[in-house]
C-alpha cells in the first residue's frame, strides 16, 4: 500500500513539476528567440536599410510612368476609394452616403477609366503608361467586377436542369480550374490577338482582364454553388406559395443568400486576385511587381533587394487587409439585415 502510495506520488510530482518546468523552459525559448528575431528586425529596419529606394520612387510605386503632370488622375481614383473604405466602415456616420454606398462603389469603375485613359476634356493617356499600384488596382477592380456576374450565370448553368446548358458550364469550370494561371495569361497576351479580324486590336491591359476574368469567374462558380446547394428547398416551395415566380425567386431569395453564404470564399478570389497580378510583371506589364524589378535594374540601387521587397510586402499585406475588413464588414450587414428582414 506504501508503495503504491510512493508510485502516485510521483506521478503527481512528474505531472505537476517536471511537465510545468519542461513548458516553462520551452516558452521561455521561443519567446527569446522571437525577441531576438524582432529586435534584430526591428534594428535592420531602423539603422541598417537604406530606404532611398522607396521614398525616392514612391510616384513610380504609385502611379508607374504615367505623365508627372497628369498624376493628379491616378491619385483622385485611388483616393477615392480609400475614401469610400473608410465611409464604408464608418457605420452611421454620413447616412447620406450610406444609403447610395452600393451606386458609390460602382461609380467607381466608370470614374477610374474616365481618368486613367482620359477624354471628355482630358488629355488621351495610352494603356503602356499604366503601371504600378495604379494598374494594380485597375486589374483587379476590373476582373472582379466582370468574373462576378459571369461566375453567377455558370453556377446558375451548372445547377440548370437543361442538360446542355449543364454540361457546357460544368466542362468550362473543369477546364480552367485545371489549366495553370499563368498559361491563361499567356494565351491572353498572345493568342487573343490572333482571334480578332484585321484591324481590330485590344490593349494588353484589357487582353490581361479578359485573362483574369476567364479564369477567376471558374472559381466563383464553384463558390457561388456552394451557397446555391446550401439553401433548403422549404425557402423556394415558400415563394412559390406566396405566387412568385422564377425570375423574382432567383433575384429576391436564392442570389442573395448565396451571395452571403459565398462571401468568405468570394474575399478569398479577390485577394488571391489581386495577388495573382504580380504575374504580369512576368508578361511585361509593370504593374506594382514590375516597377519593383524595374528600379532594381537602376545602377543606383541594384542590390537593394530586401528594402524593395518588404516594401512591396508591406504594400500588398495592407491593400489585402482593407479587403478583408471590408468583407468582414459587408458580411456583418448583410446577417444583420437579413436576421432584420
Amino acid at each position: 500500500m506504501k508503495l503504491y502510495s510512493i508510485m502516485i506520488f510521483f506521478k503527481k510530482l512528474k505531472k505537476n513539476i517536471f511537465l510545468n518546468f519542461f513548458n516553462t523552459i520551452l516558452s521561455l525559448v521561443i519567446l527569446l528567440t522571437t525577441l531576438l528575431v524582432c529586435l534584430n528586425t526591428f534594428r535592420w529596419f531602423i539603422f541598417n536599410a537604406d530606404w532611398r529606394v522607396v521614398t525616392s520612387n514612391l510616384s513610380l510605386y504609385a502611379f508607374g510612368s504615367f505623365p508627372s503632370d497628369e498624376q493628379w488622375r491616378p491619385a483622385i481614383w485611388i483616393t477615392s476609394l480609400l475614401l469610400l473604405s473608410i465611409i464604408t466602415l464608418c457605420g452611421p456616420c454620413w447616412k447620406w452616403i450610406q444609403q447610395n454606398l452600393l451606386l458609390a462603389w460602382m461609380s467607381t469603375i466608370p470614374l477610374g477609366l474616365y481618368l486613367l485613359y482620359g477624354g471628355f476634356g482630358l488629355s488621351p493617356i495610352m494603356s503602356r503608361h499604366l503601371g504600378g499600384l495604379t494598374l494594380t488596382i485597375l486589374l483587379t477592380v476590373c476582373s472582379s467586377l466582370l468574373s462576378l456576374p459571369f461566375g453567377i450565370v455558370l453556377a446558375l448553368g451548372r445547377q440548370s436542369s437543361l442538360p446542355l446548358i449543364q454540361k457546357l458550364s460544368s466542362i468550362y469550370i473543369d477546364v480552367m480550374r485545371a489549366i495553370p494561371l499563368i498559361a491563361v495569361l499567356f494565351f491572353g497576351q498572345l493568342l487573343i490577338p490572333l482571334f480578332l479580324p484585321v484591324g481590330i486590336e485590344i490593349d494588353r491591359v484589357w487582353r490581361a482582364i479578359f485573362a483574369f476574368t476567364l479564369f477567376v469567374s471558374a472559381y466563383i462558380a464553384e463558390d457561388i454553388r456552394g451557397g446555391l446547394q446550401s439553401i433548403p428547398n422549404t425557402q423556394i416551395e415558400a415563394a412559390h406559395s406566396l405566387g412568385l415566380n422564377q425570375y423574382q425567386i432567383m433575384q429576391l431569395i436564392i442570389i442573395p443568400q448565396a451571395l452571403r453564404i459565398a462571401l468568405p470564399a468570394l474575399t478569398n478570389q479577390a485577394i488571391g486576385l489581386f495577388q495573382n497580378t504580380s504575374l504580369m510583371a512576368i508578361l511585361g506589364l509593370v504593374e506594382l511587381l514590375g516597377i519593383g524589378r524595374s528600379i532594381l535594374a537602376n545602377p543606383e540601387f541594384i542590390g537593394q533587394y530586401i528594402e524593395v521587397y518588404v516594401w512591396l510586402a508591406c504594400v500588398y499585406w495592407l491593400v489585402c487587409t482593407i479587403m478583408a475588413i471590408l468583407a468582414r464588414h459587408l458580411e456583418q450587414t448583410m446577417t444583420i439585415n437579413q436576421t432584420n428582414f
